[in-house]
């Protein structure tokens, strides 16, 4: 997957936005109800775009086992995120279901009057 294909991706989801919150100006966030789901540095790093996002420690585990383009998150509690590199063995189809449930895990951490209005919409 390409970079652009991975924020029309994460743009797609409902409700998401996407901003240049930090100090560094080449890192792109996606966020849902306020809250990150995505990362990226929109400049690649040794000729490879990386994203991180939000998954289950242990599903975040099984992934690194069996992808070399899943690696431990950058800048992040390692257990709940992953960097995925972009172009790699990670298939697309596996990519988009990963945003999905970055934004599951993220809606799953709000209160449940927030995740029913989340749901709802």
């Amino acid at each position: 997957m390409d970079i652009e294909s991975f924020r029309d991706h994460c743009l797609a989801i409902r409700g998401a936005t996407e901003s240049f919150p930090f100090i560094d100006p080449n890192v792109l966030v996606f966020k849902v109800m306020g809250k990150m789901f995505a990362y990226m540095d929109i400049a690649p790093k040794d000729g490879v775009f990386r994203v991180c996002m939000k998954c289950d420690p242990e599903r975040s585990t099984a992934l690194r086992a069996e992808y070399a383009g899943v690696e431990k998150g950058i800048h992040t509690p390692h257990a709940a995120w992953n960097t995925i590199c972009l172009e790699s063995d990670v298939p697309d189809t596996l990519i988009v279901g990963l945003i999905k449930h970055s934004v599951d895990e993220v809606i799953g951490q709000l209160s449940k009057k927030k995740q029913r209005a989340y749901y709802s919409n």
